[in-house]
């Protein structure tokens, strides 16, 4: 089979923290980053291979878990929390400014310890409601996945994502 660059992406997975007062994890871009300077986000960042490539197998041919491992790297590295329970929220696609298609996974996870310390590339963070979050300049399309995730929280039924 030959590479077909057509179907190459970027993959990215970013994770919805909960806090044991049910609030959310949201932190904003330093002003020198490339993409969304000075909005507001949640964790996350690139799949890359050494994700995978460095580890055992978990079967003769597969790597299990490897977006929650991303996840588990990057809360660490850009606000030193530890997580558990990760679980799938949704999905999302768009197209960089080079023109390089990235696929997001959206996760999310409670706190299982770890003191909030920013990487270089946050400046603040907040725990937010729902209501709350309303109020911060979120990256488009954020502010309706925590609506997803506490309409989840609440028993409510699982939606797809959708615009406000």
């Amino acid at each position: 089979m030959n590479y077909d660059p057509s179907k190459a992406h970027y993959i990215a997975i970013t994770g919805i923290i909960i806090n044991e007062e049910g609030k959310y994890l949201i932190a904003k871009r330093s002003l020198e980053e490339k993409a969304f300077p000075g909005e507001w986000t949640v964790p996350g960042g690139k799949l890359t291979k050494e994700d995978y490539m460095n580890r055992p197998k978990d079967t003769n041919v597969h790597w299990y878990n490897v977006f929650e491992d991303v996840l588990i790297r990057e809360v660490k590295e850009e606000v030193n929390l530890d997580i558990k329970n990760i679980q799938y929220l949704t999905s999302l696609t768009f197209i960089r400014d080079d023109d390089i298609p990235t696929i997001i996974i959206s996760l999310y996870a409670e706190i299982a310890g770890g003191e909030i310390e920013l990487s270089p590339e946050l400046t603040e963070y907040a725990w937010v409601t729902l209501e709350e979050a309303k109020d911060y300049k979120l990256i488009e399309g954020i502010y309706e996945e925590i609506e997803m995730l506490d309409n989840r929280l609440k028993g409510k039924e699982a939606e797809f994502w959708k615009k406000n």
